[in-house]
């Protein structure tokens, strides 16, 4: 990711005027700058705070309660950035050295890129969405699952947590998904996301169990 650290929009200094501040954010569609003083960085403003300040000739150092603590090592990856990104909802996160010294920033478009283009999202694959108990899953078995039914798992992830229970999302390259599926309901995994087919062959297991019903009175 280091390829993508950019050094466009110069961070200001304490001694900037909120009037300078504005003209950035006028400037460039961005959520918040950064502010340096000899390479460190002390925090950064955000765009809505900035438009607050009425006095424009007033230097950002009367105003660094509004500096926000937010920045990613160089050595972030894109599931780490992404994550930064998202709890501060910014579009740009300053990036510092090992030295702990400001060296630039990165731009959400850059990493969504990194992220879209990945093989994890690029490959043909199918997505699925499985539930079980927390206490019951591993991803160990949810890897023999996909590997021992033809699959390959390109990815996983737990997407949600809730009363005792757990989420996964699994992005499977498979030539035939509904194998998987059946494969997983074995193992007493609950399949969340539905797909046409499948929701085809429950309805024809509706329908069979129903008529099996009706045969036996």
């Amino acid at each position: 990711m280091t390829d993508y650290i950019q050094n466009e929009i110069k961070p200001l200094r304490l001694k900037s005027s909120a009037e300078t501040a504005k003209k950035l954010f006028d400037n460039f569609p961005i959520t918040h700058f950064a502010v340096v003083e000899d390479k460190n960085l002390l925090g950064c403003f955000a765009q809505n705070d900035i438009r607050t300040i009425e006095n424009k000739p007033d230097e950002l150092s009367m105003y660094t309660h509004l500096l926000n603590s937010f920045f990613a090592d160089e050595k972030a990856t894109v599931l780490e950035l992404l994550k930064i990104f998202a709890n501060n909802d910014t579009t740009i996160v300053p990036v510092l050295n090992n030295e702990k010294k400001y060296i630039g920033y990165y731009d959400l478009c850059d990493v969504l890129e990194v992220f879209s283009a990945s093989p994890f999202m690029i490959e043909d694959s199918e997505t699925l969405i499985i539930e079980k108990m927390k206490s019951d899953y591993s991803m160990s078995e949810i890897s023999q699952i996909v590997e021992s039914n033809g699959g390959e798992l390109l990815g996983l992830y737990i997407s949600e947590k809730q009363q005792g229970f757990v989420q996964i999302t699994l992005k499977i390259s498979t030539t035939d998904i509904h194998e998987i599926m059946h494969a997983f309901r074995r193992y007493d995994y609950k399949i969340i996301s539905m797909h046409e087919n499948d929701i085809y062959l429950e309805d024809l297991k509706s329908r069979s169990d129903y008529l099996q019903k009706y045969l036996d009175m």
